[in-house]
């Protein structure tokens, strides 16, 4: 990181994002800074720091549109070189107590110039907010999984898979277009999103919104066993033995 930091405003309302930029254009004689973009919502910012080459810091307001900024900063967080993501917030005390917890920076709005030069000050001795801790201060779903792509993030909207395997160290997701890897782990996505997918084995779960039947298999090869039919795949996944009650329950069979 050189002198100048290169800077990313988010916040879904026009005279917020005008304001930091005014602010970071005042403090910029003690504080070197660059706007590399203004976004309006946690999705355009991916867009931008792709565009840009990325982003040292990210000021990021928590409550927008499509994408807020707690979700941001977990995707954010999967990247090589993550940028420093400091909240700006008109949350009460108790909730910025745990943004402290969570080892972010954060600013209350009406943000003031002094506040933001301190802010900006720690970034070089920052650490990266873990995911678990971001997770933490907002325990909703998200609306989108990560998926690193020939050094891009990708935006997978969670409502678009179908269901989730289990191969190796990473998970496979499907989409009625195609595959995706993420970088998770089963068990934590299955904590995260229980009401939306459903585990038939210990490596799979499906999406119990895509669910089109259930279909009886293998009785021919002495090896009898259920298998799922979901809406817009081919494909036919068996339920292990142990799984079928809890899914035969799941689905009111």
């Amino acid at each position: 990181m050189n002198d100048t930091l290169r800077v990313l405003i988010v916040d879904d309302e026009t005279p917020a994002r005008t304001r930091l930029r005014d602010l970071l254009g005042d403090i910029g004689a003690t504080c070197p800074n660059v706007v590399v973009g203004m976004a309006a919502n946690g999705v355009e910012a991916l867009r931008l720091i792709e565009q840009a080459g990325g982003a040292d810091v990210v000021l990021c307001d928590i409550r927008m549109p499509v994408m807020d900024g707690v979700e941001l900063a977990r995707h954010l967080g999967r990247m090589t070189e993550p940028p420093a993501v400091i909240f700006t917030t008109a949350y009460d005390q108790y909730a910025v107590q745990a943004f402290e917890l969570a080892a972010v920076d954060y600013l209350l709005k009406p943000v003031r110039a002094e506040r933001l030069a301190a802010a900006l000050a720690k970034v070089r001795q920052r650490r990266v907010p873990t995911d678990q801790a971001l997770a933490a201060l907002a325990p909703g779903e998200r609306r989108h999984f990560s998926v690193n792509e020939r050094g891009r993030i990708l935006l997978l909207p969670v409502v678009d898979v179908r269901y989730l395997k289990a191969e190796l160290k990473y998970v496979t997701a499907r989409t009625i277009e195609r595959e995706f890897v993420l970088d998770e782990a089963l068990t934590q996505i299955e904590h995260e999103f229980g009401e939306r997918f459903l585990r038939i084995h210990r490596n799979c779960l499906v999406a119990r919104a895509a669910v089109a039947g259930v279909e009886r298999a293998g009785e021919q090869d002495g090896e009898a066993h259920w298998e799922i039919l979901l809406t817009g795949v081919p494909e036919r996944l068996p339920v292990s033995r142990r799984q079928w009650p809890a899914v035969k329950q799941a689905l009111g069979l």
